[in-house]
């Protein structure tokens, strides 16, 4: 009979998320509010916002899946990486998510939904092709975490918010670009001072959903690498594949790591390009020597005599 190990809730984590939400329904009330104070069209609102919500929340998985040129596969196609997951479920005595291969040479791995009746684990060809599979497993354990944890819809939700505002402050720049600024002297004022509020208030609803998104996705890779490392008992595995990976990135081109810094959010390991970048500035992940730290402190925690 096999050993379940289920995922246990991880307090911190859910205090975080609870945290994270609230501060973001609040941002998306000021958002929405402010939009209204500047004669924003009602039915406008709720058509855009509303709709870029439900297709961001119903369809994620598909979005972040063809977002980073993943594809689901059968237990025929992938019958390894199958059973890698098969074995993992089991063991933390959840449901299986679907699974997925991105076709990037880039090694990392990721989990995507908005629940876990509705997730999906992906893994890179890259990291598929780097890893042995007591390796994969750990990583693909920490991605299961994630999809215990719940914490997936909340970075989803989360993401939503400053993309939303990102592409207002966006559209209102371009509106004043492209004469959205004339008219007489008075609507011209009117039309120049509405544009800019516009501006200003989505700049700042993206630059604290930015932060936040961040301070949560830290905490959130720690609990997963704890989780993951405990489901398997072994955590110098999952250390072994973060160093692995990490190093390996240094031989990915620059160029295809700075198309992928945009999902650092929910990758495994950071896809961080070499030089100065708002992904290096403002990390998704906590330092590699905390996550290694962590798994040493447990390692030695499991093997000590009861």
């Amino acid at each position: 009979m096999a050993v379940t190990r289920r995922i246990p809730p991880d307090r911190g984590l859910s205090a975080r998320m609870l945290l994270v939400a609230f501060l973001l329904g609040l941002l998306y009330v000021v958002l929405i509010g402010a939009l209204f104070a500047f004669g924003v069209s009602a039915i406008l609102i709720l058509v855009v916002v509303g709709g870029l919500f439900v297709a961001q929340y119903w369809f994620s998985d598909k979005i972040a899946l063809y977002s980073m040129g993943g594809h689901e596969v059968t237990r025929e196609q992938e019958p390894a990486l199958h059973g890698v997951v098969d074995r993992l479920c089991a063991l933390a005595d959840m449901k299986k998510p679907r699974v997925a291969i991105a076709e990037t040479d880039i090694p990392n791995a990721f989990a995507t939904g908005r629940s876990p009746n509705n997730a999906v684990v992906c893994a890179t060809r890259g990291i598929l092709r780097r890893l042995d599979e007591p390796e994969l497993e750990a990583v693909l354990a920490h991605e299961i975490s994630h999809v215990a944890h719940r914490d997936v819809a909340v970075m989803t939700i989360a993401s939503f918010l400053g993309i939303l505002a990102g592409l207002i402050t966006r559209f209102a720049f371009y509106a004043g670009l492209f004469g959205g600024f004339g008219g007489g002297d008075g609507e011209g004022d009117n039309a120049a001072m509405l544009e800019i509020g516009i501006m200003l208030v989505s700049a700042i609803v993206y630059a604290i959903s930015f932060l936040l998104t961040r301070a949560l996705s830290r905490y959130r890779e720690l609990a997963a690498d704890r989780s993951g490392a405990i489901l398997i008992g072994r955590p110098s595995l999952l250390a072994s594949a973060l160093v692995k990976v990490t190093g390996e990135m240094s031989r990915i081109p620059t160029r295809d790591l700075r198309s992928a810094e945009h999902f650092n959010a929910f990758y495994f390991t950071p896809a961080i390009a070499r030089g100065a970048s708002l992904s290096s500035l403002f990390s998704t992940h906590p330092p590699l020597q905390k996550r290694l730290d962590q798994l040493e402190k447990l390692e030695a925690e499991l093997n000590r005599p009861s």
